[in-house]
């Protein structure tokens, strides 16, 4: 049970072709389904060794409802994915939350929460993960049948060859300021991480390519990054990220640690021609005037990735969409 916990939890950190996008030939231009007006709604029943009750799930996409325990398998209209995931480990079947559509005017939003997963077995709560909320351009590869290589579960990012300007969105932010966080794996006791939480928002342009025995390899074009640890009740409407372009360590005052280039562990990961999946080797920065060929976005409700985070913390989003 732990393994199955913490199979659904792993990938649930750290977001079918392209983008879509209106108003071309103007200041921005909508990100597809970047509104949240519109949600695909999933109802699946749960092993009856964990309560076998019938949990809604959400994903970004033309408005829908499915039933059943089948993988999903995102619309080609929407680029989006979530943290949102079913599991299937050793015969039982588990699902996680942790994105959610909420009213907002006369349309809607996404809700992303950071919050505690606990299983209940044969009358013991024996389990307890911490998850945080997030959505992302790319896919989930389910069903998530272990806990091994999290990244691998992740097909991220989406062709794109736009030199956008900033990255716009609405959010608000609900912290309680917490100067530690919480590491909670299901394998341990809690633990205690020195820091504040943050909200997260990553988008990266990369220029990639293949070798002939399937690598993918990037040199990043571009990098927008900022992290949200205020409390914001209120709507913060048409807020722009600014994407730079080129080598960001060439400029070390403004450059942060988060801004650097994705290696090793926590290389992304994508599907290459071959059908498999394979971490992009972020080898390099591209130069300033490069075009890209791949865009990641990827906005989390915290920033330490799986198990860490502050329980309670959510951020809002509406309106995603790119300055030109």
């Amino acid at each position: 049970m732990k393994k199955l916990l913490t199979a659904i939890l792993t990938t649930a950190v750290v977001v079918p072709a392209g983008l879509s996008a209106t108003a071309f030939g103007q200041k921005t231009v909508n990100i597809a389904f970047g509104d949240f007006d519109h949600w695909v709604v999933r109802e699946i029943q749960e092993s009856g060794a964990i309560g076998g009750n019938v949990q809604r799930i959400y994903e970004i996409g033309p408005d829908d409802t499915i039933r059943g325990d089948a993988p999903y398998r995102r619309n080609p209209r929407s680029p989006w994915g979530t943290s949102n995931v079913m599991a299937k480990v050793s015969g039982i079947t588990k699902c996680s939350a942790t994105v959610f559509p909420e009213k907002r005017g006369n349309g809607r939003c996404a809700r992303l929460d950071t919050r505690m997963e606990t299983v209940k077995v044969l009358g013991m709560m024996n389990i307890s993960v911490l998850a945080s909320g997030s959505i992302f351009l790319g896919d989930m590869i389910e069903p998530i049948k272990d806990t091994k290589n999290p990244q691998a579960k992740l097909n991220q990012g989406v062709p794109f060859t736009g030199r956008p300007t900033a990255l716009v969105m609405d959010y608000k932010y609900r912290t309680d300021g917490s100067k530690n966080r919480i590491k909670a794996t299901g394998f341990s006791s809690q633990k205690m991480v020195a820091g504040q939480d943050y909200a997260d928002v990553v988008l990266l342009l990369q220029k990639r390519w293949e070798d002939a025995e399937g690598n993918v390899y990037a040199h990043r074009v571009g990098t927008a990054s900022e992290r949200f640890g205020t409390n914001t009740p209120t709507w913060i409407n048409g807020h722009a990220i600014e994407i730079r372009y080129g080598d960001l360590t060439r400029d070390p005052a403004t450059f942060r640690p988060e801004m650097g280039l994705v290696e090793g562990e926590r290389a992304y990961w994508c599907r290459n021609s071959k059908g498999r999946m394979v971490p992009i080797r972020e080898i390099g920065w591209a130069e300033a005037d490069e075009q890209p060929t791949h865009m990641i976005l990827q906005i989390s409700s915290s920033y330490g990735g799986a198990y860490v985070g502050t329980v309670g913390n959510s951020l809002w989003v509406d309106n995603v969409k790119l300055r030109y």
